[in-house]
């Protein structure tokens, strides 16, 4: 697994990796893979493409893994791939979202766990136009993940006739005064936020010490559970996604994941939980299921299969789309507040979107899947 623990995606990567090791000691419990223990290596790619692609090379070679996990950063993800693919490796992207990575730059051994960021725009931008007008301004990581979520938006905001105007803002930015300065004078109707990590706690930190709040709605795709808790009471605000959510009383899987994930952190499980811990599921029910540990068998296996209820903690019983490798599945759609009895409740679901309906058609992606013989 290759993830960045250090920088600025640290504590959502960190919350990847808590959930693939429950997966590791969940699937020793019931006899590993093909009858032998599973082993988790974990490296930090460091938010750094070289590191990232050194790091994938080093557990290939060296460490002969036979499947690769990673990474957050989707410019990273999409290094990887290349690698990944040479070798002739699976590759779960557990939480690179790009749409690249199964879209126009897909790779035949590349799955990925968490949405495409059409899908999170998806689910969320009729909600915003509806509710806040068509006047936005981005604040926007400037690397692969924020381009292709602001392009989705724009595309959105377009077709409504909106107009928008933004900043591109390099990852580890600490003083976002200069963009909230012209997004007050722009005077949009709502900021989209496409910051993440530590970045988002920090830029909306900022955006309520202005007072931008008073003027102008917020939200965006992604208000992670990990950035919820990092900031103030008065910035849990705005329309957002979520592409998991602890909350599903309905759901008595889900209740059972979120106690061992409390159990073993001592946090309320998160979506970059479940991303971690359902990619080394993945690996390990598709290996049991085709008795093999080849890449390309494994990933010939794993187009079409649908994730058991234990695993997918959701509505509905996701499935790899064949055409893209995506996981079809549930995203939440709603609104952050600050905390409701459990100090974790701090996002109220307002509609779950399927996956298919929000991913669109595969013709859409730009994947074109090119089998290794």
């Amino acid at each position: 697994m290759v993830d960045p623990l250090t920088g600025v995606y640290a504590a959502i990567a960190q919350s990847e990796v808590a959930g693939a090791r429950l997966a590791v000691e969940d699937i020793n419990n019931v006899g590993g893979i093909l009858g032998r223990p599973i082993e988790l290596l974990v490296e930090d790619s460091a938010n750094n493409v070289g590191t990232g692609v050194q790091k994938t090379r080093k557990l290939i070679d060296r460490d002969q893994v036979n499947c690769i996990i990673g990474d957050v950063n989707s410019g990273i993800a999409l290094a990887m791939a290349g690698v990944t693919s040479e070798k002739r490796v699976l590759h779960i992207v557990s939480g690179g979202h790009t749409d690249a990575v199964t879209g126009k730059d897909c790779h035949w051994n590349v799955f990925r766990v968490c949405n495409t960021t059409t899908m999170d725009v998806n689910a969320i931008a009729d909600t915003l136009l509806d509710k806040f007008g068509k006047k936005w301004y981005f604040l926007t990581p400037d690397y692969a993940y924020g381009h292709s979520v602001q392009d989705a938006f724009v595309k959105r905001l377009k077709a409504a006739g909106g107009e928008y105007a933004g900043d591109l803002v390099p990852l580890g930015s600490a003083d976002y005064s200069a963009a909230l300065i012209k997004a007050k004078a722009y005077n949009p109707k709502v900021l989209i936020n496409v910051m993440g990590g530590a970045d988002q706690v920090n830029s909306l930190k900022q955006f309520v010490g202005f007072g931008l709040q008073k003027q102008m709605a917020v939200g965006g795709t992604l208000f992670e559970l990990e950035s919820l808790r990092a900031v103030p009471p008065e910035a849990r605000i705005g329309w957002w996604t979520m592409e998991w959510w602890w909350d599903q009383p309905e759901n008595p899987h889900v209740k059972e994941f979120v106690a061992k994930v409390k159990k073993a952190t001592g946090k309320t499980a998160s979506a970059r939980n479940w991303f971690g811990y359902t990619s080394v599921y993945t690996f390990a029910l598709i290996a049991n299921h085709a008795k093999t540990l080849d890449g390309v068998k494994l990933a010939k296996a794993l187009q079409g299969f649908k994730l058991p209820p234990e695993v997918a903690l959701q509505p509905n019983q996701p499935s790899f789309r064949a055409g893209d490798h995506e996981l079809m599945s549930t995203v939440f759609a709603g609104e952050a507040h600050d905390a409701k009895g459990d100090p974790d409740n701090m996002f109220t679901v307002h509609s779950r979107i399927e996956g298919e309906k929000a991913a669109g058609p595969v013709a859409d992606t730009g994947c074109s899947i090119n089998w290794k013989t």
